[in-house]
């Protein structure tokens, strides 16, 4: 595993599952569970990681690694469960919020997809769960592709091919290459990053970051939404809300920006209706975001790990008028981009990758989970979806809801993916902290109909 890979893995506990997830809605009528199975057996070998488990090297001595498992079974990583009548919406998020609140096993292949039958309207579902050691969103997008279709003609697969796994590494194997890789990585890693970007390049971009941070540093002083704080149990409240994406674009047309200013802005008002109904807004207060963004190059499009980096946005909760809460975010989002803070966050990723000891790696991505940090509110993550439709054995996908895991303290998180035509938000919530995220996923939608109602009325023009 790679530094990232790692510790995603090394982070999890029984509070704190990190695993990313999609329920994927279809027009019926729902498949077989044997036909599902045999579908998904077809494609496996496109996947190979779906039949690999974590070993980990004695003593933390080297990073986690990846080996075939001996016992895999199918079976066990296909689930088939139904909702009572009359299928609503509602009985779908609560099922998943039971099924996403539950940690994979980590001895097995960290992956599992249920089949949903009784949804109403003729539809079914499939929950899908993969550990974010495995991938990020845009590599799960990726394998979406992959295990989907692009056209609605369905042909039954062939008879799979048998598979053999390959033998297991013993203890002594993995210290072995851990000791190899020791050697080895430090120096390709060197000449990889050398070769790609130069040293001075590289200093350029760390140095933009280290003046990024400072930046956001000092935003830091400023008062936070202290109540979006701290522990997080193991049960999860989760739902959903959609929205055009032809009105988000309207917004950013009119009023300049891009997508993801638009749906931070939205983010924000959803906060700020959230925090107004506990009593705990004032004129000055915020919500501080840490906002993942790919740092994948075209190259590395289907490779199954992590390739992100952290900016942070202080979400302006406590202004009242959502022009200039949009202008606070877009003037935040353009300083990120000029300092290239994120590819700076690339390249420290990149040499702690190279020198920083398994063990202490260990060590260290357990610390943000036991100090139940306070300066980062929550997680807002926008990954651009497919604009043409997918299928599964000729039935169309209608709706694409994200997953986003917990962390660190942070009670409430939103996924955003793009999906022909629409955006879906996907809220992550602690089961106990936030009985009312309701109240914030209904006001991030308001958001963007509050931006969008101010467009077609005044009309006014970006900056």
């Amino acid at each position: 595993m790679s530094g990232l890979d790692a510790s995603f893995y090394l982070l999890e506990d029984e509070n704190t599952p990190l695993h990313v997830a999609s329920v994927v809605v279809f027009e019926g009528p729902a498949p077989s569970y044997g036909d599902v199975i045999r579908q998904i057996v077809a494609r496996l070998p496109l996947v190979p990681r779906y039949r690999q488990r974590v070993r980990s090297v004695p003593l933390h001595l080297g990073r986690p690694v990846w080996a075939d498992d001996p016992h895999f079974n199918i079976l066990y990583h296909v689930r088939h469960t139904a909702v009572p009548g009359p299928g609503t919406d509602e009985q779908l998020r609560n099922l998943a919020g039971r099924v996403l609140g539950q940690r994979l096993d980590p001895d097995k292949p960290l992956w599992e997809i249920w089949l949903v039958e009784g949804l109403a309207d003729d539809r079914w579902a499939l929950i899908a769960k993969v550990h974010h050691c495995m991938v990020d969103g845009v590599a799960g997008m990726d394998l979406a592709t992959v295990m989907f279709d692009l056209s609605p003609d369905y042909r039954p697969p062939d008879e799979p091919q048998p598979w053999t796994p390959a033998p297991e590494p013993s203890a002594l194997d993995l210290l072995a290459d851990a000791a190899r890789r020791a050697v080895t990585r430090p120096v390709a890693q060197g000449v990889d990053v050398a070769r790609e970007f130069g040293v001075a390049r590289d200093l350029r971009r760390i140095g933009a970051f280290a003046l990024g941070a400072g930046r956001a540093t000092a935003r830091f002083a400023r008062p936070a939404a202290a109540s979006l704080n701290g522990p997080i149990g193991p049960h999860r409240r989760w739902c959903w809300q959609t929205v055009p994406l032809d009105e988000v674009k309207a917004v950013k047309r009119t009023l300049g920006g891009t997508v993801n200013d638009v749906v931070l802005a939205a983010v924000t008002a959803g906060f700020r209706d959230l925090l107004n109904a506990r009593g705990d807004l004032a004129p000055d207060s915020i919500v501080r975001s840490a906002v993942p963004v790919s740092v994948r190059e075209q190259s590395q499009r289907g490779e199954m790990n992590n390739r992100v980096a952290a900016v942070f946005v202080n979400l302006p909760v406590g202004v009242p008028d959502p022009l200039e809460r949009l202008r606070r975010i877009r003037e935040q989002t353009d300083d990120v981009k000029r300092s290239e803070q994120a590819a700076g966050t690339r390249t420290l990723t990149r040499l702690t990758d190279t020198a920083v000891a398994p063990a202490l790696l260990s060590l260290a991505a357990r610390m943000p989970v036991r100090l139940r940090q306070g300066l980062v509110q929550t997680v807002t993550t926008n990954v651009p979806g497919p604009d043409f439709p997918l299928y599964v054995m000729g039935r169309r996908l209608l709706e694409l809801h994200p997953y986003v895991p917990l962390t660190g303290g942070i009670r409430v998180a939103t996924a955003i993916i793009s999906y022909c035509g629409t955006l879906y938000f996907g809220i992550t919530a602690d089961f106990d902290a936030m009985p009312d995220v309701d109240t914030y996923a209904k006001g991030a939608a308001a958001g963007v109909a509050e931006l969008l109602a101010l467009v077609r009325e005044d009309g006014p023009s970006g900056t």
